[in-house]
Parts: structure tokens; C-alpha cells; sequence
């Protein structure tokens, strides 16, 4: 059974068994962040089959993610990583380090090794893409409860790995000052937006956006915008 919304057809109404209710030890809530609200749905329409797992919350983008955990306290949050407002990757950096209990599922929609390794390093616990099977997602979910690894098995663990060890031996600590917003506009420099682009995306002032691109350029070592799309896509902010 693949994670798709044609599995949500609507069947006549059958007297189902009386289900024994979950005692709340055991019980896995879960926030779901995604910014189309008919995946949202169809996953809490997939996830509340299970007795096991209480969806308590949704967010559409990064900044409402942060907002739920603050409020809500989950112990899960299934999430896709291409989200505005917050990248998904900056969003799983800030869950963990504010709440280093919360577990974090990234559901993705795009296979890359590249975007995984920098979800894994920024803190989250599982890596699953949206067409693999239910059965995959639970057990992603699973292991997160118990602070345990997963990845989707058509990723490619070994590309992972190196990746993520590359990156540890490679001058990340430079990345690692980088502020959520510098992050963001790095992403779309390295997208080909121009300045007043940014600006204008983001609504900020133009000097604003020139403040943080010299400071990007500053802390990376980078000193064009070549340099600085080289390091978007090392960081996984972009597909290589």
C-alpha cells in the first residue's frame, strides 16, 4: 500500500470491533507539517488507522512546525522538507536544538541523497519518501519513538554516509554560524535570484539583503555568487 490519497476512496459504511483503547504511554503524537493541506489530510486520514498514533497538530510551513512543538510538545513531528516561510532542514535544526526529546520523520517528496544527508545532520532521527508504503512510514515513525535510525530503503545508505562524513572533515563549522535567515537567502542566491529578488521574496529591504549576502560571503570564505551556490548545494539547500 503506497502513501497515496486514491487510497482514501470513501467505502460503505461497515460495523468495525470495538477497538481497545491505547494506554498513553504507548501512544505517538505526532505533528504533520507539509504545505499542501490535501497531503495533510490524507496522512491523518492514513495515520488515525492505527490506534498507536494521535495526530495532535499540523503546520504548513517551518516557522508554524517551531510554533507547534512550542505549543504542543509532540513526540514526532512527520515533516516534508520543501516548506516556505523556513526550510524544512533549518526548521529540523531548530525543533532539535529547542527540544532535543522531540523525534523528527522527514516525509519527502524528492529522492536525494543530498537533501537526506542534510536533514540527518541537522537532527532528524528518520528519512522516508512520500512514494514508498505505509508500512515503511510506521516503521520510520517506530524507530523515531525510540530514538533509533531509519532510512527508506530505495536511498542509497553508502552516498548518505560519505556525505555526511565529507561534510564533518570539510570546513561545516563555518555553516554551522549561519543564521536561519542567512540560510534562506543563501538558498535563493543560489537559486538565481537576484538582490531585489530576495528582497522582494522575502519582504525585506534591498540593504537588508546585501547586509547578509556580505555576511554569507564573510563567514563561507566565498567570495562570488558561484562560490556561494557551491555551498548551498554542499549544505543541501539546493538539488546538485
Amino acid at each position: 500500500m503506497t502513501i497515496q490519497l486514491s487510497s482514501l476512496s470513501v467505502q460503505p459504511s461497515l460495523a468495525q470491533p470495538a477497538r481497545r483503547p491505547v494506554p498513553q504511554s504507548n501512544l505517538t503524537r505526532v505533528v504533520l507539517v507539509d504545505d499542501h493541506t490535501v497531503m495533510r489530510e490524507g496522512l491523518r486520514a492514513l495515520l488515525g488507522k492505527d490506534p498507536s498514533v494521535d495526530v495532535i497538530g499540523e503546520a504548513a510551513d517551518g516557522h508554524a512546525a517551531v510554533q507547534a512543538c512550542l505549543r504542543l510538545r509532540p513526540d514526532v513531528v512527520l515533516m516534508d522538507l520543501q516548506l516556505p516561510s523556513l526550510d524544512g532542514v533549518d526548521a529540523i535544526a531548530t525543533i532539535r536544538r529547542r527540544w532535543p526529546d522531540i523525534r523528527v520523520v522527514v516525509l519527502a517528496g524528492l529522492h536525494s541523497e543530498t537533501r537526506a544527508a542534510a536533514a540527518l545532520r541537522a537532527g532528524a532521527h528518520a528519512y522516508v519518501l512520500k512514494r514508498s508504503s505505509l508500512d515503511q512510514l510506521m516503521a520510520a515513525l517506530r524507530a523515531a519513538r525510540i530514538n533509533q535510525p531509519y532510512l527508506d530503503p530505495a536511498m542509497n545508505v553508502g552516498q548518505i554516509d560519505a556525505m555526511r562524513r565529507a561534510a564533518n572533515e570539510g570546513g561545516e563549522s563555518r555553516a554551522a554560524g549561519l543564521t536561519p535567515r542567512e540560510r534562506q537567502i543563501l538558498k535563493l542566491v543560489a537559486e538565481g535570484l537576484t538582490n531585489r529578488q530576495v528582497a522582494d521574496r522575502l519582504t525585506i529591504s534591498l540593504k537588508t539583503v546585501e547586509t547578509h549576502r556580505m555576511n554569507l560571503m564573510r563567514k563561507l570564505d566565498a567570495h562570488n555568487a558561484a562560490a556561494l551556490s557551491q555551498w548551498a548545494r554542499r549544505l543541501g539547500l539546493i538539488e546538485i
